[in-house]
């Protein structure tokens, strides 16, 4: 019986060898001898992409949220999201379905951010617009879900969460580099003033409003070091440049959205040294009439001095806002669809100058593409994110747990922040809250782990 086993082994291997070796020719016949060189390389690259799945899902957030492969053009025609994407995507089948790795597990914020996606997808398909909502909903919204399930199971040690921060400081740090490189040398300006980068390419951060957002979600992470007492001095010192060039990229945009978030975030965590109401508050009046002076916002054209009475740029915010609440009035439950707004505009705003206009808010956003149950179930999932941090919090209080204490204080930062920027900002469906909601269970997850390991 051994005999036979031996030698049905054997005729497996010279099966598989034989096959391999008339692969190997049509390959070499068809597209040359760099198809040969292809498939050597493929076990090693799938072993590879197996061994460094987290990585590949790290770099493919970093990727999708900075878009740093349209900051540097010399990346743009190497399609870096998409192969990001795919080797993600193999290495959490591998780990999830082969080798049991990844374990996955409920926690509340899941429900909540599960409820309030089916009523996305609820607004889509009522949506007034049907393919403009589904281009959205195919293209992130549909990344975004179920990158806060990898997310959230895959960061499950702190060296990973360590990781995280490094790499979104970094890469905020290189997309602040451009943004500065671009208002010395006037490349880009909108305005004459107001910075943006890869405009050319219809990119995201093409846009001053969109560019200060994505520029703000760092400044959490910068500060958090700056004022981690723990750090070494050198290490604070270069958190502290970092935290100084994304402020100044932040001011080269203009945005006074972007200028309430590095208010809030810096006021977070003054806080937690200074509490005296008083004092605080003298300090953000002084800090804010500075961000305004240095940003030059009276030297805008849309929104700038030169304008009387309620400025054009806060006239066409309240324009936006009265055509959401109008939206939502004729549509309460599912408002005008996903990614709607823009196109129903004329329809619903009470002043129209001869075209269509952005919300400008994300609370408002919501309200006008999602209806009052979208709202209410947006504003459930942030306070289920606040409630998770907050606990959080208390564990690492209680249990003298500084290196992780600094994620939580970054983590409620950079929730703030959102909150008192999305005011003037359109991010309900960009990825830093799902970031923040993404580490936010992984943090949680963490410190419930270690208190069941030691029970």
């Amino acid at each position: 019986m051994d005999i036979n086993q031996s030698k049905n082994q054997k005729l497996q291997y010279w099966s598989a060898a034989a096959m391999l070796c008339m692969l190997t020719y049509v390959l070499y016949t068809t597209f040359g001898v760099i198809s040969v060189f292809a498939l050597l390389l493929l076990p090693f690259a799938l072993y590879s992409t197996i061994k460094a799945s987290t990585a590949f899902v790290i770099l493919f957030i970093l990727f999708s949220y900075f878009r740093l492969h349209e900051a540097f053009p010399v990346l743009y025609n190497f399609k870096i999201p998409k192969m990001l994407a795919l080797a993600a995507m193999l290495g959490i089948v591998w780990h999830l379905f082969i080798s049991l790795k990844l374990k996955p597990f409920w926690h509340t914020c899941h429900a909540m951010f599960t409820l309030f996606f089916f009523w996305i997808t609820v607004c889509v398909f009522m949506a007034t617009n049907r393919a403009e909502a589904m281009s959205m909903y195919t293209g992130t919204l549909s990344k975004v879900f179920l990158m806060v399930f990898v997310i959230s199971w895959l960061i499950n040690t702190a060296k990973l969460m360590t990781y995280t921060r490094i790499g979104i400081m970094i890469s905020g740090a290189l997309l602040a580099g451009v943004a500065i490189y671009n208002k010395l040398n006037g490349i880009g300006l909108i305005e004459g003033t107001r910075v943006t980068i890869s405009r050319e390419y219809r990119s995201q951060i093409g846009d001053p409003n969109d560019l200060s957002l994505v520029l703000l979600f760092p400044v959490a992470f910068f500060a958090g070091e700056v004022f981690n007492s723990n750090n070494k001095p050198v290490f604070r010192f270069l958190a502290f440049l970092g935290m100084l060039l994304m402020c100044w990229a932040i001011i080269a945009t203009q945005s006074r959205g972007g200028l309430l978030g590095i208010l809030t975030i810096m006021g977070f965590f003054i806080s937690k040294r200074i509490k005296n109401p008083i004092v605080l508050g003298g300090i953000g009046a002084v800090a804010g009439l500075f961000l305004l002076a240095v940003a030059g916002i009276n030297d805008r054209q849309s929104g700038g001095a030169a304008e009387e009475g309620v400025d054009a740029s806060a006239m066409g915010r309240i324009y936006a806002w009265q055509a959401a609440i109008n939206m939502a009035l004729s549509n309460p439950f599912t408002g005008v669809g996903i990614s709607n707004f823009y196109v129903n505009y004329f329809f619903y705003s009470p002043h129209w100058d001869g075209k269509n206009h952005a919300v400008h808010s994300t609370w408002f956003q919501v309200l006008g593409e999602m209806g009052f149950v979208g709202l209410v179930l947006f504003v459930m999932l942030i306070v289920s994110i606040f409630k998770s941090l907050r606990r959080s919090n208390l564990y690492c209080k209680s249990k003298n747990k500084e290196s992780l204490l600094v994620n939580v204080h970054i983590l409620q930062a950079g929730l703030f922040g959102f909150m008192v920027s999305g005011t003037f900002l359109t991010q309900a469906f960009t990825w830093p809250l799902y970031i923040v909601l993404s580490l936010t269970i992984a943090l949680e997850r963490l410190l419930t782990k270690e208190e069941d390991d030691k029970g």
